[in-house]
């Protein structure tokens, strides 16, 4: 039976019982509402004159193309076309919806791009203003102290600026005021280190012996990789670095955060010194200057003076022990005893016996003596009171890189192209030498530490070893691994009671070797 409006068969049969039809029960249920009469005769007809019908559960019957296997695989080929259809839309819209991807991700890549290239150039538009700023009103200083005579140290007048008959500045010198300091310096620093002993804090030997790679940072930028010199500041304990890439890095070891990049010089920096107690820092540069750098509250350091002193790339600081004087060194064959407080340069020494370049310096620990060393193989010996050079080692091959005092001020170690001499300051001698690389390898640093109790070198690796006298044998105590594969080590420097060592090399990473914190050194009870 079929439904009187549909054709099909109902799954909800009712009847009328005025007319005797059949009909699926929603449709007629709709059609009642709607017009209040039988579709099929037009009599009225209410929801009380339908009859629901009982019956067993309809199967429908099978589609005619189901019905045989040729109708069977019609269907199914129109299925299969059906599907490849959607498929193919699929695909479209997958390609389509990929390069909508691949041209977003271009557009990204280029305002990348631009953002990088804006806040480069505006990060150089900050630096040459941050310039323009310090050097505006330090020439306006120095034309005022050109101009008007101020006392400094008692007696001392302000820099004539006047030309001497050889086309170069006069300087006012080293006034007697100043020897006095330097000489009442001396003879407190001399009568302290006789009664001075090794400190009981001091890392023993056998810990040195466990000294291993602590953490590796790298401090400066990848396009110009490599540092050149690095100093730690005792009492704070934080590192600078000087690099290729024109800056140096005040680094906090303990918090392991960059403090502050001092950023001025136009070429590398040579050599980088705090003074004052890490309250100021001086850089060397190729640029042929020397700066000047304040510490502030906030931890920044700004640039007070501007050296021009040199006409050849600097490449050496020291501090003297007062903290109130530095010496640099320059390729012009000359060197600069400079005042700190003013940034004057006081006296400017060369040397008439030869015409080598200098390439290291560095005050006696009693700082009435200053050593530097040339690039002629020579290392000279100078008075800083009388600006006078009283002794001259020879025997060295090649560039003399880095001297060093040690504490007790009769050892002098002197790094070169031939490997480390060790010289006697009281019979001016040369009484050990040590040649831990081949001829092709120079060994670029050496360093006592602050106690006067090692030594350490640099070059491809890193070697400590233990001071001793003239006549005993000085006993290598560590070797470190090799660094000739990430770049060789070229300044070193031992932290406070030899408790680490810091160690620049060429792969501009900053290197800390100790012990680990749950190994501190002293001995088991």
């Amino acid at each position: 039976m079929n439904c009187s409006i549909s054709g099909d068969v109902p799954e909800d049969p009712v009847v009328s019982k005025n007319s005797g039809l059949l009909f699926e029960k929603r449709l007629i249920e709709r059609h009642i509402s709607d017009y209040g009469k039988c579709p099929v005769t037009g009599e009225p007809l209410t929801m009380d004159d339908i009859v629901p019908i009982k019956t067993g559960k309809i199967v429908k019957p099978r589609p005619v193309q189901a019905a045989s296997i040729p109708g069977m695989l019609g269907m199914f080929q129109i299925e299969w076309d059906g599907l490849m259809l959607s498929n193919f839309a699929l695909e479209q819209q997958l390609h389509t919806a990929r390069q909508e991807l691949s041209h977003a991700l271009y557009q990204h890549d280029a305002a990348c791009r631009v953002i990088a290239r804006l806040k480069k150039e505006r990060d150089e538009a900050r630096e040459l203003l941050a310039q323009a700023e310090r050097e505006i009103p330090m020439t306006a200083a120095t034309a005022t102290a050109a101009n008007t005579p101020t006392l400094s140290n008692g007696k001392r007048a302000a820099e004539d600026e006047e030309m001497g008959p050889e086309g170069k500045k006069s300087r006012p010198g080293i006034s007697s005021a100043i020897i006095t300091e330097l000489t009442d310096c001396n003879t407190n620093l001399s009568q302290q280190r006789k009664k001075r002993q090794i400190p009981p804090t001091l890392a023993p030997v056998d810990a040195l012996e466990r000294y291993t790679q602590l953490n590796s940072y790298p401090l400066h930028k990848t396009n110009k990789p490599g540092i050149l010199s690095l100093d730690i500041c005792y009492p704070k304990d934080i590192v600078a670095t000087g690099g290729i890439d024109n800056n140096a890095i005040i680094f906090d070891r303990s918090s392991e955060q960059i403090i502050s990049t001092l950023s001025g010089h136009s070429k590398r920096v040579t050599n980088v010194k705090f003074a004052v107690e890490g309250e100021v820092v001086v850089t060397s540069s190729a640029d042929k200057t020397v700066r000047v750098w304040q510490g502030s509250e906030n931890g920044s350091y700004d640039c007070r003076h501007i050296l021009k002193d040199h006409t050849a790339e600097v490449q050496a600081v020291t501090i003297h022990a007062t903290n109130n004087y530095f010496v640099t060194a320059s390729l012009d064959g000359t060197w600069c005893f400079n005042e700190l407080a003013s940034g004057l340069c006081l006296a400017q020494v060369a040397d008439t016996s030869g015409s080598e370049s200098y390439t290291s310096a560095a005050f006696h620990p009693d700082g009435l003596i200053l050593g530097t060393g040339t690039s002629g193989s020579i290392v000279k010996i100078w008075d800083v009171k009388s600006q006078a050079n009283v002794a001259r080692f020879d025997g060295h091959i090649g560039t003399v890189t880095a001297i060093s005092f040690s504490e007790n001020g009769y050892f002098l170690a002197t790094a070169a192209q031939d490997g480390v001499k060790l010289w006697d300051l009281r019979k001016l001698r040369n009484f050990r030498t040590f040649t831990p690389y081949d001829d092709d390898t120079p060994t670029q640093t050496v360093e006592f530490d602050q106690s006067g109790s090692y030594l350490a070198l640099g070059g491809s690796d890193i070697r400590v070893y233990q001071v001793a006298s003239v006549k005993s044998e000085w006993g290598c105590i560590r070797t470190f691994p090799d660094l000739s594969g990430t770049g060789k080590a070229t300044c070193l420097k031992f932290g406070p009671d030899a408790k680490y060592i810091a160690v620049g090399s060429m792969d501009r990473n900053l290197r800390i070797f100790g012990l680990p914190q749950e190994d501190d050194g002293q001995p088991e009870d």
